[in-house]
């Protein structure tokens, strides 16, 4: 089946007639890890173990590649299943809302966030990862951009993203968990933030303004490119799937971005 390959919202491929876009390639690639896993520890085989995960000694020793490997070690388990269904099911979401090129970014920033966080904290205390894979800080991203959208027995997102932040924050504290408790609020502030970013709501700061010659169009500054970019998006879904498929949060975004542009149009 042909497709423009130039828009990133299609698929990265077909497999058995199916699309598979980013998120879904990812959770691929998680669970031909978790299959080499079990087989390794059936043959009782634990060499690719001992170089592969994340200890901050050995990678201040010198084997950088462990903050790229760690994710590579997944024993089976039912979390397991339940990480790889979080991470299709809000990858997916935030692939089709913010397009390929952003999602990667997202996805590869939060998995390198982790062990480089735990690298600065190994200078003084001994740090170690394994198998982790972003799919809650996923849905925290998520239900940033979509608040209202009602999950788990019809639960608004953000009520229920509050409560898991709030009830893993506290399993850690009295587990005295130091290292998931970085971990945890690392990846949720990451995962906040970038959304809001993306959304326009939070710029970067500049130190430097260049001078743009006489005569020259200037062009849209980023959080007004952003926010258009999200517009675009929103309408892309309308044209395809028509306005009922909106959640009420999209329906708001909606709202509130075609206000922002009307006001634009007003002021030129």
């Amino acid at each position: 089946m042909d497709y423009d390959t130039s828009d990133e919202r299609r698929p990265l491929f077909w497999l058995g007639g199916h699309p598979v876009h980013a998120a879904l390639a990812i959770v691929l690639c998680y669970c031909v890890t978790m299959v080499a896993t079990t087989a390794f520890m059936a043959l009782r085989v634990t060499l690719p173990f001992d170089w592969l995960a994340f200890d901050s000694g050995a990678v201040w020793r010198g084997q950088a590649w462990r903050v790229l490997t760690y994710g590579l070690v997944n024993p089976p388990s039912l979390w397991f299943v339940i990480d790889m269904a979080m991470l299709f099911w809000f990858g997916r979401e935030l692939e089709r809302f913010f397009g390929r090129r952003v999602f990667l970014q997202f996805y590869a920033s939060l998995y390198l966030l982790t062990p480089l966080v735990f690298l600065l904290i190994g200078r003084w205390w001994p740090m170690t990862l394994t198998g982790q894979t972003g799919s809650f800080a996923l849905f925290i991203a998520f239900a940033t951009l979509q608040p209202d959208a009602p999950i788990f027995f019809n639960l608004l997102a953000k009520w229920v993203a509050a409560a898991l932040v709030g009830i893993y924050t506290l399993m850690h504290l009295a587990a005295r968990d130091v290292a998931g408790l970085v971990s945890l609020w690392s990846t949720v502030g990451f995962a906040f933030l970038f959304v809001r970013y993306q959304q326009g709501v939070l710029t970067l700061p500049s130190f430097r303004r260049t001078a743009r010659p006489a005569g020259t169009a200037s062009a849209p500054p980023p959080r007004a490119a952003a926010k258009a970019a999200e517009l675009d998006a929103l309408l892309d879904k309308i044209a395809r799937a028509g306005l009922h498929s909106l959640t009420p949060g999209e329906r708001v975004r909606l709202e509130q971005l075609s206000q922002e542009a009307n006001r634009r149009r007003g002021q030129r």
